[in-house]
This record gives C-alpha cells, sequence and structure tokens, in this order.
C-alpha cells in the first residue's frame, strides 16, 4: 500500500488538519474538539464501516492519539478530551506506549493460517495431501480442504500445490513486524507487546483499516508556537520531494518559516557530523582490532534492537549522537532558550526524543505527514510560496543518510579522505527482520572488521511511516539533492567545531 493515497491516508490526515485547526484557531478548544468526529464522519451515512456510530468511535479514538494522549478504556465513559491539559508538553513528552492498536478498528484479520481457495481443481495427483506431516488435508466434494485442529502451519501443502490455490493468510500489521512484537488478544484482535516493540511504524503504514496508529505532538507544538517562544525547525533530509514535485528546499524553508518556525536547519548536518566521528572511531577502534565491527545508530528502530535484543554488542554500537541530537545540540548551542523541532519521516524518532539524555535537545518530534497537515490547517501551500533563500547547512554525505546504504557510504567515504590506507569492509541490511540476523551473524564473529549499517525500514528513512510519497520516488529526489550539493564530504575536524 506503500506510495497510494487510499482513504485511510485521507482519514489520518484529516484527523490531523482538524486538530491543528483548533489548535490555531479554538476559542473553546475541548467543544471543538469533541466535534471532530462529527466532521470526519458527516450525517447519518457511514462510509466505510457498519456503522456511523462506530465510525465515530473509532474517529474519536484517532483524535485522541493524534493530540498525544493513549486511548480510552472500553468500559468506563471518559470525553475525547479527558487528560488534554495534563498532555502538555511542558509537563511530560507521551504517555506511553507511542504505537497502539484501536481495538475498535481492528479487523480481526486470521493470522498464519493456510486455507484452501476456490482454485483447487481436486487433482488426482493431490500432491498437497501427500506432502502434509500431519494428515490435516482430505478431499471433500472434489476439493481439499485442511483440517485446521491439525495444521502445524508448514507451508509444504502451499508450495506443492501446482495451481497455487492454497493461499497463506497473514495479518498485514503482523508480517510487517520484523521484531514480533504484533500479538492477538483474547477476542482475536491485533495487540501490541511493547517489550518487543521498537516503534518503526511499519505495522501502522501496513494495516488496510488503518487500526494501528501513533501518537502526534502537532496540538502541543502549535500551542508552543502560538505563545510566542522561539521555535526552530531542523528538517531530516529525507525531506525533499515531501511535499510535492515544486516544493523545492527554498520554498519548504519559506513555509515553515510562515508556519512560525524562527529559522530551519538541515538534519544532514548532524549527519554530517555523525559521519566524521564513525570514520574516526572506524579507523581507531576496528581497523586495529580494538572492536570487532561498527554497527551505526543513525536508526533508533535498528539501535534498540541491537540494545535489547544483542546486549553482549552495546560496546559496539557507536557512541556518536544521531543526527537529529548532533543537529539539536548545535542549535542550542547557539540559540539556548529555543524550542527544537525534529521534522523527519520516522515514527520512531518520537520515542528516541522521549529518552532523558535527549529531552534536553529536542522538545518537539512531528512527521512529513503531520507537517504536511499543519500546512493545509493554515493554508500555505510549500509548491507555491514565494521563496527568497534555501538550506546550505550540510553536505551531500549527509543528505544521503536518507537512503539505505547512505551512512555507510558516507562513513566509508570519509575515512578514504581521511585514513587513505586503511580498507573498509561495508555491511548494509534493510528491515528488522533482515538487521536482526544481520546482528545474529555478526555475534557469531562473521561480521568482524565490518561497517555495519542497519536500517529499520526498507528503503532506509526514505520509508518511514510519516513519509508522504512512494519511497522509488523519494530516494530519486535524495539521490538528486546529494549529486548537486555544493560539497560532497565534511571537513574533517566537524564534530569539534560545532559541538564543542
Amino acid at each position: 500500500m506503500r506510495g497510494i493515497d487510499t482513504p485511510v491516508n485521507q482519514l489520518r490526515k484529516q484527523v490531523f488538519v482538524e486538530v491543528a485547526k483548533v489548535a490555531y484557531e479554538s476559542d473553546n478548544v475541548n467543544n471543538d474538539i469533541e466535534a471532530i468526529p462529527y466532521k470526519i464522519t458527516p450525517g447519518d451515512e457511514p462510509r466505510f464501516r457498519e456503522s456511523i456510530y462506530r465510525e465515530r468511535a473509532i474517529a474519536s479514538e484517532r483524535v485522541r492519539l493524534a493530540m498525544g494522549m493513549s486511548l480510552r478504556p472500553q468500559d468506563k465513559p471518559v470525553h475525547i478530551t479527558d487528560g488534554v491539559e495534563e498532555s502538555n508538553i511542558s509537563e511530560k513528552y507521551y504517555e506511553p506506549p507511542l504505537m497502539q492498536v484501536i481495538p475498535s478498528a481492528c479487523n480481526f484479520c486470521d493470522d498464519n493460517k493456510y486455507e484452501v481457495s476456490n482454485m483447487c481443481q481436486g487433482c488426482i495427483a493431490h500432491p498437497c495431501m501427500e506432502v502434509c506431516p500431519k494428515g490435516a488435508i482430505s478431499q471433500v466434494d472434489g476439493h481439499a480442504v485442511i483440517d485446521q485442529t491439525k495444521c502445524i502451519k508448514c507451508g509444504k501443502c502451499k508450495a506443492a500445490c501446482p495451481y497455487d490455490a492454497i493461499s497463506k493468510k497473514e495479518r498485514p500489521c503482523s508480517k510487517a513486524c520484523g521484531v514480533k512484537a504484533i500479538e492477538t488478544d483474547e477476542q482475536g484482535r491485533a495487540k501490541i507487546n511493547i517489550d518487543k516493540c521498537v516503534s518503526c511504524g511499519q505495522c501502522m503504514v501496513s494495516c488496510p483499516f488503518g487500526a494501528i496508529a501513533d501518537k502526534s505532538q502537532i496540538f502541543q507544538l502549535i500551542r508552543c508556537m502560538k505563545e510566542g517562544g522561539e521555535v526552530i525547525a531542523e528538517v531530516a533530509p529525507a525531506y525533499v520531494g515531501q511535499f510535492g514535485p515544486d516544493a523545492t528546499p527554498a520554498r519548504v524553508k519559506a513555509a515553515l518559516k510562515q508556519l512560525g518556525f524562527s529559522e530551519v536547519y538541515e538534519v544532514a548536518l548532524g549527519a554530517d557530523i555523525g559521519a566524521v566521528a564513525e570514520a574516526h572511531h572506524f579507523a581507531n577502534h576496528v581497523a586495529t582490532g580494538e572492536l570487532p565491527f561498527l554497527l551505526t545508530s543513525c536508526c533508533p528502530a535498528w539501535s534498540m534492537l541491537a540494545k535489547t535484543q544483542f546486549p553482549d554488542m552495546i560496546e559496539s554500537v557507536s557512541s556518536e549522537l544521531t543526527p537529529m541530537v548532533a543537529t539539536a545540540r548545535s542549535i542550542k548551542k547557539k540559540n539556548p532558550n529555543a524550542h527544537v523541532v525534529f521534522i523527519g519521516p520516522c515514527a520512531a524518532k518520537k520515542l528516541e526524543a522521549m529518552r532523558t539524555s535527549v529531552r534536553s535537545d529536542v522538545d518537539f518530534v512531528i512527521t512529513f505527514e503531520e507537517l504536511s497537515a499543519m500546512f493545509e490547517a493554515k493554508g500555505i501551500d510549500p509548491q507555491t510560496i514565494e521563496a527568497n533563500g534555501s538550506l546550505h547547512d550540510a553536505t551531500g554525505a549527509g543528505r544521503g543518510y536518507a537512503v539505505a546504504g547512505g551512512v555507510a557510504k558516507a562513513v566509508t567515504e570519509c575515512v578514504k579522505e581521511y585514513y587513505p590506507e586503511v580498507e573498509v569492509k561495508i555491511e548494509h541490511v534493510e528491515g528488522l527482520a533482515e538487521c536482526k540476523k544481520t546482528l545474529m551473524l555478526a555475534k557469531a564473529g562473521k561480521m568482524n572488521g565490518c561497517l555495519i549499517e542497519g536500517m529499520g525500514c526498507p528503503g532506509g528513512c526514505v520509508a518511514g511511516a510519516g513519509t508522504n510519497i512512494p519511497v522509488n520516488k523519494a530516494k530519486q529526489e535524495v539521490d538528486k539533492a546529494v549529486k548537486t550539493s555544493s560539497k560532497s564530504l565534511p571537513a574533517k575536524e566537524l564534530r569539534e567545531i560545532e559541538l564543542d
């Protein structure tokens, strides 16, 4: 479904737009928030569900999550706005967990189940029956039937069927989750095991019913901006192309300033800082044999996977600041009283920013999807706005962090430039399931001497859960930005200059 403008995408955006409008315009927040479900599902006829009341109930939960609050209990009467004041950013960041399944929106999808379709020809050979190790398949009225009480879900029947008449039914959210965090509750609905979840958001963008959503800070951010404080945006390198083909970097910057940001910086600056630091780290610690390998740390989902499921490898995870934090720290060095807002493609960055060590540097995290809704709520078009300045904070190396393989490429090029005698072995991997396999190989000593880049989302940051355009198109835009950069590599001393 990625890259297709579905009704689920439209519903999500409509919720964000309405919440943003309330934050910008409302004199009676509670009443106007309670009215949003009726704006989203007007009239008496449901559009997507069997009942207008179910649609509004689901919309109500979407509104709460869009305001950074948790879902309401299903057995108690609670207003949509209950807890609004307590969710103010000055009090706390998010009510965990970040990623939640809306129970009333879940379709009770079958998970990991093999089923015979009407494509079955009732063939004489019936190879499906012959290969089944448990005798779970029989022929009834000339068609194969699987006894689910005997089936062990090995898939041998599906592989043997010459007509491809046996399908494997999986929950889309479960299939997309590389850490197996999607489980089933007592009613048969999807639920997220928060002890396993790394908040990459791939389950969210894979659910065809829009039953999974993350929490947003747009309401709190807009309130902060309306109070008149200095608010500075740092924009992740995947932003190019996200707001339309005519939304040039200069126009995106102008649109952000019209929205109320006092200044705009490229997060690619922090990526440059990280590339320099990790190049030094690799040359001085991995190439010398002091450490077996180096795991990049810019992707929070990958980093959390490594630290939680492979704790004995923590020393090999780069201790360098992520581009988000390095850029924020650089901004606050010059503007100590400013609120810094990270704008990017990634749901997991919201989780990263909750860490105590990051909270003082990054005040808000919003996605491109959420920013697009803020633009719409204020009537700002990044494709047509008049622009008179662009973004020139970073090099091609840092901008390339947005695509899979870009981090390893940037670090490798820096090593070659600063330490020409050092050979770099690269391993880059995409998707959390593949990331886990690579970490297991590294633990077994199969990756010694390597620089290992992991990206939680297949394709890299351009495939993050908060993006607006197809992954392949986003990659093309980033590649173009890298090639047209005025500088290809950062200076060897960049980290010391920016952060010390």
